[in-house]
């Protein structure tokens, strides 16, 4: 299993500096990515009409692309993993450029995790449909996949259409990984076909199991390996009393990658995150593996 840490963006001040020692320490513990969240802009909540979620305008968060464009300059041996890049409130082709520069910059080391998200306010804001986001999904994934292994592309789809044009530099990968976040019914059979690995945010294996057993039989059903197919869980700092049973538990059913969210944990600044870092590397062994 890789391990990894999440980027605590909406607990980090918006210092180059703290973000370059954080990001070399999490290199320097033992951790093989990083994970950041995707959020263009941030509402009000008491906006005209109302309005309900998770982040508002008062959280920030870094542009994941951006991010991991200079933490890959500063700690070169780091894979990326955006958590996911809300992929259809986006220009297809601007999202495959995009990745494949960083996918060159950061020495083809980079998953890209795909979602739909679930806030409309960005959608207005981006001047993308958010009631057809999950059908012009898999349209994207085509695009992306065709322009990051062909020089030239000439595509015609029902929102798509490319004449004889293509990405210049291409991407070490080719293609590169794309992970699906989110657990929906149709998310988990559109990750089945099309999906490289699942990032999922289940806390316990107990809580994604029925989850897990829809996404292995409809990787069945579109005649993939579940060997070939990546698995990757959060665990939070503040569960430490369940690291170790939390770690089997994903281990035994089959998790890839699991990073680290030392986020709702109470720290005391960027210091404080990079000590969960080390305190959690510690109590694994990270720098054994």
């Amino acid at each position: 299993m890789e391990f990894g840490a999440v980027f605590p963006q909406i607990e980090f001040p918006a210092d180059p500096t703290a973000i370059r020692d954080w990001t070399q320490a999490a290199e320097a513990l033992g951790y093989r990515h990083i994970i950041a969240y995707d959020h263009v802009l941030g509402a009000d909540p008491n906006r005209p009409g109302g309005w309900r979620g998770p982040y508002t305008y008062e959280h920030p968060f870094f542009s994941p692309f951006l991010l991991f464009s200079y933490m890959a300059a500063v700690a070169p041996r780091l894979g990326f993993a955006p958590g996911v890049i809300i992929l259809p409130q986006r220009q297809t082709a601007l999202v495959a450029k995009q990745a494949a520069t960083l996918d060159v910059l950061c020495g083809g080391r980079l998953r890209l995790g795909v979602g739909v998200g679930w806030n409309a306010v960005e959608y207005e804001a981006l001047n993308e449909n958010f009631h057809n986001r999950g059908r012009r999904q898999e349209e994207q994934i085509e695009v992306m996949r065709r322009l990051w292994t062909e020089p030239l592309v000439t595509f015609e789809g029902r929102w798509h259409r490319i004449t004889a044009a293509g990405l210049n530099p291409m991407p070490v990968q080719r293609p590169i990984p794309i992970w699906f976040g989110g657990q929906a019914e149709p998310t988990l059979r559109r990750m089945a076909r099309l999906g490289d690995g699942w990032m999922t945010n289940y806390r316990a294996v107990e809580q994604a199991r029925d989850a897990l057993d829809k996404l292995w039989r409809y990787l069945e059903e579109a005649g993939r390996s579940r060997d070939a197919f990546g698995l990757e869980a959060r665990l939070l700092f503040s569960d430490a009393a369940r690291w170790e049973q939390t770690l089997r538990d994903w281990a035994a059913a089959g998790a890839t990658h699991l990073s680290l969210n030392t986020m709702y944990a109470g720290l005391d600044g960027p210091q404080g995150h990079i000590e969960a870092l080390r305190s959690f590397a510690e109590a694994v062994g990270l720098s054994n593996q």
